[in-house]
């Protein structure tokens, strides 16, 4: 992977969950920020659309990141107003060290 393919600046965040105060019952939580990091953010080919669909994947594209170990599946990315739903944590099939493909899916996720 080249330097030069990782140019969006993405905000990864994750929920925290909340309690009610006056009745101690759980309630949502809120979304706070992890880490900002580059990333390519690359949506699915065609064909890797279409297959996707075959297996009912609500997989749209792939996040790369270089390797971090604070990025887990429960997290989403946030970048230019649009949320990414991270759906899997891949490391690279070389080295395992070098970097993470997150596949997403997109829209609203409330946890």
């Amino acid at each position: 992977m080249r330097a030069g393919d990782l140019r969006h600046r993405i905000q990864f965040q994750k929920l925290v969950p909340g309690v009610d105060p006056e009745t101690q019952e759980p309630i949502a939580g809120e979304w706070v920020d992890v880490a900002k990091v580059y990333a390519s953010i690359e949506p699915l080919s065609g064909r890797e659309f279409i297959a996707a669909q075959a297996v009912q994947s609500e997989v749209l594209g792939r996040i790369v990141i270089r390797r971090r170990t604070d990025i887990k599946a429960q997290m989403r990315g946030v970048y230019r107003g649009r949320i990414y739903n991270i759906q899997g944590v891949l490391p690279d099939p070389k080295s395992g060290l070098d970097y993470l493909t997150l596949p997403y899916s997109e829209g609203v996720n409330d946890g």
